[in-house]
């Protein structure tokens, strides 16, 4: 039976780099300007890489984990603006779909359709999103949370009790910081939990290929005017903990 490879993906370098060092045996190899770690995750060989910003960044690395590692499953974790009035920072939102904001090729197709494909919305994988979903929710108790990450990190980022949904994430060449951006894609998609730059594009990768995939997104901002501020503390501070702690257990 043929081995089962799993690639993980960040978009930035804090987004994996917790996981990087809980990977046991790992030996490095450079593709394209990236740097793809091959490893393990308690039973489980995974290969690492940070993807870098945006939709073909993303793409790109992805179809390297495809094509040249003959992953089974891709799993991009990393960090998202908040776009549902209810989503708050410091929660998890798992990706039931997918779609690309900023695909609009209408009148010749409907908008945000990917052209060819006739298909908006990428689906993930439900097994492994429920899976994550459990793993999460324990991670997110206050009695867990708490001996992860102290008190006072916390609360420099008002979490109290984050909270981890199923829903649709939005993807697009753009980083969210004005309320306007936010109001827009609101009323364009009001099925929106939160928007980001890279996982609708991977999970198209992972479409064409035939290939499950799961998209997790730690809540670092409200995609408003402070957006940039919360962004670099909450990914130094909070993000690489969670993203550690969500995938190394997802493999114990």
């Amino acid at each position: 039976m043929e081995e089962q490879i799993i690639g993980i993906m960040g978009a930035i370098p804090q987004e994996v780099e917790g996981i990087l060092g809980v990977l046991q045996n790992k030996t490095a190899h450079s593709i394209g300007n990236r740097t793809y770690y091959q490893g393990f995750l308690g039973q489980q060989k995974v290969v690492l890489v940070y993807s870098r910003i945006g939709k073909v960044a993303a793409s790109a690395t992805a179809s390297a984990l495809l094509l040249h590692f003959r992953v089974s499953e891709i799993i991009f974790i990393g960090v998202a603006g908040g776009i549902a009035p209810h989503i708050e920072v410091g929660d998890v939102v798992v990706a039931k779909d997918l779609i690309q904001y900023d695909m609009d090729v209408s009148p010749l197709r409907p908008k945000y359709e990917i052209p060819l494909l006739n298909k908006t919305y990428f689906e993930t994988n439900e097994l492994r999103s429920n899976q994550v979903l459990r793993q999460i929710e324990n991670f997110l108790s206050p009695q867990v949370l708490t001996t992860k990450i102290a008190a006072d990190e916390l609360r420099k980022f008002a979490i109290q009790q984050p909270k981890v949904y199923l829903g649709t994430i939005a993807s697009g060449d753009q980083f969210f910081s004005t309320d306007q951006q936010k109001e827009n894609l609101q009323q364009a998609l009001p099925e929106v939990l939160c928007v980001e730059m890279e996982g609708a594009a991977v999970a198209q990768v992972c479409y064409e290929y035939n290939i499950p995939c799961s998209v997790i997104r730690t809540i670092s901002d409200k995609a408003n005017q402070e957006a940039s501020f919360s962004f670099e503390f909450f990914v130094q501070k909070i993000s690489q903990v969670y993203g550690q702690e969500i995938i190394e257990k997802l493999f114990q």
